[in-house]
């Protein structure tokens, strides 16, 4: 009995260390212990399971990524199984959580009860010529020595103030001019761009509305709304995070958001059954869970999880020559697009170069102008405009986001301070990866590329 007891003590101080996830600090309630294990293991289970197999990452840098949010993932149990192609994690014996992976799907957290997804199936990549050039192939870029050493010392700079950058890049028309990578990190490596996923969902229902299956303007979008007041949110509200939803975006164990991510087997079962809090337009409210509520919609619009696979991969991702890229669905087959989303360093940048012309790149459009110029348009709120379809932007209503970027600029960010930066007149995409348990210093590093590469031009 006595060890039992000390037992559950220890347990017990460990579900206090997993309180702090995600992005803020917060202390745990001791009545949220089973949301604790459970959100502790399946963010354990997830992110080993892609790191593994997606980012082949060793268990060292997976315990290392993990620890960054809570020293208490030190107690985890870990099993890698390769040949089953899961990650087990439990804590200390307790909540045993699994996540498998998919060849060309990624990995999922495993359900309580059956498995959709041994039903789906990764379409069949065709054969791509890399003998072309970035973007559309994969021949070695042609680098600017100049600028390969600004990137060089900004990554070492960044290591030694432990940010921990993996990957950097910057192109100016069209053209890979420098790259940096940490250790053990290639350009064939694809890396966890959390939020970044957001702005390739808004890619992804442009093109739907290129082909007629729906308009921004669109409201009645689920059943379950379609009795109460949520049937006057349209596809624009969703796109522009002003959606009115009561939905917790604070990451905690058992909030909306983390319960979304490393909970339910559906994602988008969250946002759907949040009340409606603002009237829809008018207040900005960053939610991850609108983001997939538009992923279950593209996944509705196409006629269910595998043709949403078809068509991601077929006509967004490889015609655009991001064939490193890896949109990982939940349970249900649904993308959570708001978060699960692998790509390399290269392949972040094809879609910032996509989104810098306006939806075509390769020849190929993939949304339509209109709809990408209405991407970057502030949103209608009356709190906070800096934010387009899926996208942040440097100039909302009066003081720049990044105020040593141009107003113009706009981009891609996700958590541990992943960035894609687009910069219009500049005609130039620069991203950043890695793993920063502290705020990267996004203004500063992008303004000091962004004066190496005027240099150039000079």
């Amino acid at each position: 009995m006595r060890s039992f007891l000390l037992r559950s003590l220890l347990v017990f101080s460990i579900l206090v260390g997993l309180g702090v996830l995600g992005m803020t600090s917060v202390g745990m309630s001791p009545t949220s212990l089973v949301a604790n294990v459970a959100v502790g293991t399946g963010m354990g289970a997830k992110l080993a399971c892609s790191g593994h197999f997606l980012s082949r990452f060793d268990e060292a840098q997976i315990r290392q990524d993990l620890g960054s949010y809570s020293s208490a993932y030190d107690w985890l149990s870990l099993d890698i199984d390769e040949q089953a192609q899961r990650a087990h994690v439990s804590l200390m014996g307790f909540a045993e959580t699994s996540a498998t992976y998919r060849e060309g799907i990624g990995c999922t957290l495993d359900p309580g009860n059956g498995d959709l997804l041994t039903q789906l199936n990764a379409p069949k990549e065709p054969l791509a010529d890399n003998s072309l050039p970035w973007p559309a192939g994969s021949a070695e870029p042609i680098l600017n020595e100049t600028l390969m050493q600004t990137l060089a010392a900004s990554m070492a700079q960044d290591q030694a103030e432990g940010l921990q950058t993996r990957a950097l890049v910057l192109v100016q028309r069209g053209q890979i001019l420098a790259e940096a990578y940490a250790p053990d990190i290639t350009p064939d490596t694809p890396l966890m761009g959390w939020s970044m996923g957001k702005s390739l969902t808004a890619l992804m229902l442009g093109w739907l509305e290129q082909r007629g299956q729906l308009t921004v303007d669109e409201r009645r979008l689920f059943d379950e709304w379609s009795s109460d007041e949520r049937a006057t949110i349209k596809i624009q509200n969703l796109l522009q995070m002003t959606s009115g939803l009561d939905f917790s975006e604070v990451y905690v164990p058992g909030s909306d958001a983390t319960r979304m991510l490393f909970m339910e087997s559906s994602a988008a079962s969250v946002p759907l059954q949040s009340p409606l809090k603002h009237p829809p337009g008018s207040h900005f409210s960053y939610s991850s869970g609108t983001t997939n509520l538009l992923s279950l919609l593209f996944t509705q619009r196409v006629g269910g999880p595998q043709q949403a696979i078809n068509h991601l991969y077929q006509d967004i991702l490889w015609p655009m020559g991001m064939h490193d890229t890896t949109l990982e669905p939940d349970a249900s087959g649904v993308f959570v697009g708001s978060s699960n989303i692998y790509a390399t360093a290269r392949d972040w940048a094809r879609l910032g170069e996509a989104f810098l012309h306006e939806g075509e790149l390769n020849g190929v459009r993939i949304a339509r102008k209109s709809y990408m110029q209405e991407v970057v348009q502030p949103n209608t709120s009356n709190n906070d405009r800096a934010y387009g379809y899926q996208v942040w932007l440097n100039r909302g209503e009066e003081a720049l986001y990044w105020p040593d970027l141009p107003g113009d600029v706009y981009g891609f960010t996700g958590n541990r301070g992943q960035s894609v930066m687009i910069f219009p007149a500049q005609q130039a995409v620069m991203v950043r990866l890695g793993w920063s348990a502290k705020n990267y210093p996004r203004n500063e590093r992008f303004a000091q590329w962004l004066k190496a590469l005027a240099s150039q031009g000079e």
